[in-house]
Formats: C-alpha cells, sequence, structure tokens
C-alpha cells in the first residue's frame, strides 16, 4: 500500500508563492497605521474647535451650571437686574428686571435690549467688562447718570457700573442702549 501525499503550500513549489502571499497581507497590515498618521504628520497644523458659546435655551435644560428656576422666581435664561439713577426721566429710573430667553421682567424695552445683548456677546469676551485702566478718554462730560447691573448674562454671572463720566465711559453707556437708557445731558 502506498501512501499518497496531501500537497502543501510548505512543500515544494508553492511555498515561494505562500511565502509571497504572506508577507504582502504582513506588509498591508503594518501600512494602515502609518498610511493613517502620515496624512497628519505632513498636513499644515488643523485649528483646534473651540467651545460654542453658551446658547441660551439649552444649558439651562441640561443643567451645566445654570440658574435653576427657582433662583430666578421659576424663570430660566438670562436675568439681569438693572438699577438706574440721575437719567434725567422718571420713566428710566429705578430698577428694573430684565430676562432674556425667554423675554420678560419690568424692563422699559425688553425686546430690543435682549435683542441688543444678543448682539454683543462673543465667546471668550466679557462684554460687562469696565474701561481699561490707563485707557486715554476724551475729557468730556456726559452727565450724572449712573447704572449698576447684576445677575446672569449667557451663563456668567455680571456685577457691572456704568457712568457717564468720560468718553470711554459714555461709549460704553452708548453700547449697552437700549439696557441702559438714553439720557438727558
Amino acid at each position: 500500500m502506498s501512501r499518497r501525499r496531501i500537497p502543501s503550500p510548505f512543500r515544494s513549489r508553492s511555498l515561494p508563492r505562500f511565502a509571497a502571499v504572506l508577507a504582502a497581507a504582513t506588509a498591508a497590515v503594518c501600512a494602515v497605521p502609518a498610511l493613517a498618521v502620515a496624512p497628519a504628520a505632513s498636513a499644515a497644523p488643523i485649528p483646534i474647535p473651540l467651545p460654542l458659546p453658551y446658547h441660551h435655551d439649552v444649558l439651562p435644560f441640561l443643567g451645566h451650571g445654570a440658574p435653576d428656576a427657582g433662583a430666578l422666581g421659576g424663570r430660566r435664561g438670562d436675568h439681569l437686574r438693572i438699577t438706574v439713577t440721575r437719567s434725567g426721566s422718571d420713566r428710566t429710573d429705578g430698577r428694573f428686571e430684565l430676562y432674556c430667553h425667554p423675554r420678560g421682567g419690568n424692563h422699559f424695552d425688553a425686546r430690543r435690549a435682549c435683542d441688543r445683548l444678543d448682539h454683543m456677546t462673543r465667546w471668550g469676551k466679557d462684554e460687562f467688562a469696565p474701561v481699561p485702566q490707563g485707557a486715554q478718554c476724551t475729557m468730556m462730560y456726559g452727565g450724572p447718570a449712573r447704572a449698576h447691573v447684576s445677575g446672569t448674562w449667557a451663563g456668567r454671572p455680571v456685577n457691572a457700573d456704568f457712568r457717564r463720566t468720560n468718553g470711554c465711559e459714555i461709549e460704553r453707556w452708548s453700547r449697552f442702549e437700549p439696557m441702559l437708557p438714553s439720557t438727558v445731558s
């Protein structure tokens, strides 16, 4: 009885072909990570996306440190308390509550005030920041009007004072109109 031999890839003529296929497969597997890294290493740096600014209608519902409804008298969103004195008008002097997102409160022009604040809001910028120390301002007097604004805007606490004692302060006040009233000088 003779034993029959079964061909094997490790024997005779098929060995070089099997080795070639195995080498090609190994090279392909090793090349995949290199191809994934090569374009990133040779390409220009890709800018890292920055977080988006606080969206007034979304974050309070997600609970990311936004004030709860109880703290705002059952309301959610941005809330500012504005106290204005010596503006030259009894209508615009006093304490006002301004709610935005949703809009409301007893502010004399809530719709325009919220729209203006929304337009001014930029990520990474404190729109309520005071005039920088050492700024060169014109020595003009805009009147005795003063205002204090406190509360929360765009997820940040606000505690700002406004006056019209020089050109820089007058310009800052004007940027916040109609949240702050136009004054009679």
